[in-house]
């Protein structure tokens, strides 16, 4: 068998709130809940799933995803209608913009538990050569 990534979990001072977040702004939906966790699937099949742990506990991570250009057009306008802050560098230092790195478009933010976010429309590095 091949090996493939197959979920994660990711710490939340409150799952369903980190879960909505996330699903709300990518237009996916929670797909399951058991335990401590609350799921979002993602077009490959791979699982975030959110746990609620104390805040004290939890240690940002950065979480990248690749989307398509339409799937960018309508987060980045959810992120400018909720008054997201968000920036084109991952050390926040160009506020209210996107960037154009290898010929895509990226945007970095927040999600409610402090985890710093980015959507991608081309992987780092550009496509491969046909």
């Amino acid at each position: 068998m091949s090996v493939e990534f197959n979920h994660t979990i990711v710490h939340s001072r409150d799952n369903r709130e980190s879960a909505r977040f996330f699903a709300e702004l990518l237009d996916l939906e929670i797909s399951g809940e058991w335990g401590p966790f609350v799921a979002v699937t993602l077009a490959n099949g791979v699982t975030l799933d959110f746990a609620t742990v104390p805040a004290e506990s939890i240690t940002p991570q950065h979480y990248a995803f690749l989307v398509s250009e339409e799937v960018f057009d309508a987060a980045y306008a959810r992120i400018k209608e909720r008054g997201i802050e968000h920036f084109a560098d991952p050390f926040r230092r160009q506020p209210g913009a996107i960037n154009h790195n290898d010929g895509g478009r990226g945007v970095y933010f927040m999600d409610p538990a402090g985890h710093a976010m980015e959507l991608i429309t081309v992987p780092y590095g550009g496509w491969p050569a046909a």
